[in-house]
C-alpha cells in the first residue's frame, strides 16, 4: 500500500509521528509488562483487551512494556509510543498519559487488525478540555449507550462528558429529597409529553461516573436555570415562575427564598453524585418563558426594591445568587455565554461560547478574563445536519459538515489572539429534540465526534483536513464492527438518514 493507508491511522492525529521500517505483528500470545503502580494496572487492562480482539495472526509477539515515571518530563497528558518490529514501549509522566498511550496503541491495533507499522509517536493534546455533551432530557438514551460512548471517547482521548439531564421535557436524575422530580418530572420527552418516566437512579449515576473516571473522563452535570425548568416546576409548581402556553413553568420563580432553598438542596445531592469541580447551570434563553415576570406584582416589586432596573437585571441577579451558592459549596460555575452578560466573577466560573453568529460574545468573555470552552452551534452542535439537503434538522440555519469541525477552531482563532491561554478547549454538543432513537443518535454523532477529537487534540500545524478525510474510511470500517450507524460523508447515500418523531410544540403538561 502507498500513501496514507500504508501508515498507522491514529484518531486523533498525534502531534508527531516518525515512521520506521518494518511492522509489529500482534499474535495470539503477547507479554505485557510494566514498571509497577498504575502502569501495571494499564498493562493488565491492555493484555485483556488484546485477548478480546482475537487477531487472526498465529504465534507470539514481541514484548510490550508500559513505563510510568512522574519525573520524566513528558508533558501532562502526553506520552511516547515506540513501536518496533520486535517490541513496543509506552512512556508517560502521568496516569492519564500512560492511559492515552495504551488507548492509542490499542486503537492502532484495532484499526489495522493487529499489524502496526513501526513508528515513534511523541504526542500531547492541544487543549486540556476535549468534550462531548449528551442531552438526555429531550430523549432518554440509557446507561448502556452512555457507556459505549464513554468507551469511544476514551479511545479518541476525549476527557469531558457534559451530561444534560434536566430541561423543559424531563428531569432525569434521582433526587431523594424531591421524589416528584423522578415521578412527574421524569415523564415525557420532546415528542411525547405523556411518555412513561425514565431516569437514572443515584446508584446508576455513581456507576457511570466511576466508569468514566476509569477512562480519565470527567462527568459534569447540568442543572439548567432559571429557564428550561419546565419539568421541575411541573412537579413543584410552588417554585414556578409562570410562563404562557407551551412555555408554562419554563422558569423558576426568581424571587422566592423557597426557590433558592430548593436549588441548594438539589445541588447538595448532585455534589454527592458528581465529584467534578464544575456544576453547569445553563443560564440561556430565559426570555422564552419569562412572560409572567413582567406582570407578577411580587416580581415587579422585587425588581424595584433591589434596583435591578428590569427583567434582564433580575435574570442576572438570579444567576449571581446561584453562583455564590456554588462557590460556598466549593464548586466552579459553568454555563453558557450568558454568564458573561450576568458578570459572574470570572475567577470562579467558566463560559461555554455557543452563539456562533455572535462572535462578540466570545471576545467579550475573553476580555472579561473568563476561561472559555468553544462549542459554537456551527460547526459543533450535533442537531445541525451534516449536509444541507436533508429533510430533518436545522438546515434552515445552515449545516455542519465534518470538514468544518476538523478545521475548527482556526477560522476563529484571530478573535482570541492574545487570549489563547484562556481557551480551555472544544466540545461537541448533541441536543436531542429531534433525536429520539439510538440509531439516529449514532447517525448525528458519528463521525463528527471523531472530528471533534481531532480539533481538540491535534496541533494546528499538524492538522490537515484532506489527510483526515483520506484516512477516515479506516475508522468508518471499525464503526461497522461496533454496530454504530453513522453518516458517511464520503458516500451519503450509503447510510440513509433515520427518521425521527415530530417535535411536540403543544402546551407544557
Amino acid at each position: 500500500m502507498t500513501g496514507v493507508m500504508a501508515q498507522n491511522s491514529f484518531f486523533p492525529t498525534p502531534a508527531s509521528v516518525r515512521n520506521l521500517k518494518g511492522k509489529y505483528v500482534l499474535g495470539k500470545k503477547v507479554e505485557v509488562t510494566s514498571n509497577g503502580g498504575y502502569a501495571a494496572k494499564m498493562a493488565t487492562s491492555l493484555a485483556a483487551e488484546l485477548k478480546q480482539e482475537n487477531f487472526s495472526v498465529v504465534g507470539e509477539s514481541g514484548p510490550i512494556r508500559l513505563e510510568l515515571d512522574y519525573h520524566s518530563g513528558i508533558s501532562p497528558e502526553g506520552y511516547l509510543l515506540l513501536v518496533y518490529p520486535d517490541s513496543v514501549v509506552m512512556k508517560a509522566s502521568s496516569n492519564s498519559g500512560i492511559f492515552y498511550a495504551k488507548e492509542a496503541f490499542l486503537q492502532a491495533a484495532q484499526l489495522q487488525n493487529g499489524v502496526i507499522r513501526a513508528c515513534e509517536v511523541n504526542d500531547a493534546p492541544r487543549f486540556s478540555w476535549r468534550g462531548y455533551m449528551l442531552d438526555e432530557s429531550r430523549h432518554f438514551m440509557g446507561a448502556e449507550k452512555v457507556k459505549q460512548y464513554l468507551d469511544i471517547m476514551a479511545s479518541l482521548r476525549m476527557n469531558v462528558f457534559h451530561w444534560h439531564l434536566t430541561d423543559t421535557d424531563a428531569w432525569r436524575v434521582e433526587i431523594k429529597r424531591y421524589p416528584k422530580l423522578t415521578g412527574e418530572g421524569a415523564q415525557g420527552n420532546a415528542h411525547d409529553p405523556k411518555a412513561p418516566a425514565q431516569f437514572y437512579t443515584q446508584e446508576e449515576i455513581k456507576d457511570i461516573v466511576a466508569y468514566a473516571a476509569e477512562r480519565h473522563i470527567m462527568v459534569i452535570p447540568e442543572f439548567d436555570m432559571p429557564g428550561h425548568a419546565s419539568a421541575i416546576c411541573k412537579a413543584y409548581p410552588e417554585i414556578s415562575g409562570g410562563g404562557e402556553g407551551r412555555w408554562k413553568h419554563f422558569t423558576f420563580h426568581p424571587c422566592k427564598d423557597v426557590t433558592f432553598q430548593f436549588i441548594s438542596n438539589v445541588i447538595d445531592e448532585l455534589i454527592e453524585l458528581f465529584p467534578s469541580p464544575y456544576i453547569h447551570i445553563g443560564g440561556d434563553e430565559v426570555h422564552f418563558g419569562n412572560q409572567s415576570w413582567f406582570t407578577d406584582p411580587t416580581i415587579q416589586q422585587f425588581i424595584t426594591d433591589h434596583k435591578l432596573q428590569n427583567e434582564v437585571g433580575l435574570e442576572h441577579y438570579f444567576l449571581n445568587r446561584v453562583h455564590k451558592m456554588l462557590q460556598e459549596k466549593g464548586k466552579i460555575t459553568l454555563g453558557w455565554d450568558e454568564l458573561a452578560d450576568a458578570k459572574i466573577p470570572s475567577a470562579e466560573s467558566v463560559v461555554m461560547w455557543w452563539h456562533h453568529e455572535k462572535k462578540y460574545k466570545l471576545v467579550q468573555a475573553l476580555e472579561m478574563n473568563y476561561p472559555v470552552i468553544l462549542t459554537p452551534r456551527l460547526p459543533l452542535y450535533g442537531d445541525f445536519n451534516q449536509f444541507g439537503s436533508h429533510k430533518y434538522g436545522r438546515t434552515w440555519q445552515g449545516y455542519s459538515p465534518i470538514e468544518d469541525i476538523v478545521a475548527f477552531p482556526e477560522p476563529i482563532m484571530h478573535l482570541v489572539q492574545g487570549y489563547e491561554d484562556q481557551v480551555k478547549g472544544v466540545q461537541f454538543t448533541m441536543w436531542t429534540e429531534r433525536v429520539s432513537t439510538l440509531k439516529r443518535l449514532d447517525y448525528m454523532t458519528f463521525p463528527r465526534i471523531v472530528a471533534t477529537a481531532e480539533s481538540g487534540w491535534t496541533p494546528a500545524k499538524v492538522k490537515n483536513v484532506s489527510r483526515f478525510m483520506a484516512k477516515l474510511p479506516v475508522y468508518l470500517k471499525w464503526l461497522d464492527t461496533q454496530g454504530i450507524y453513522y453518516f458517511n460523508p464520503l458516500n451519503p447515500d450509503a447510510t440513509p438518514e433515520p427518521p425521527t418523531e415530530k417535535l411536540y410544540t403543544g402546551p407544557r403538561l
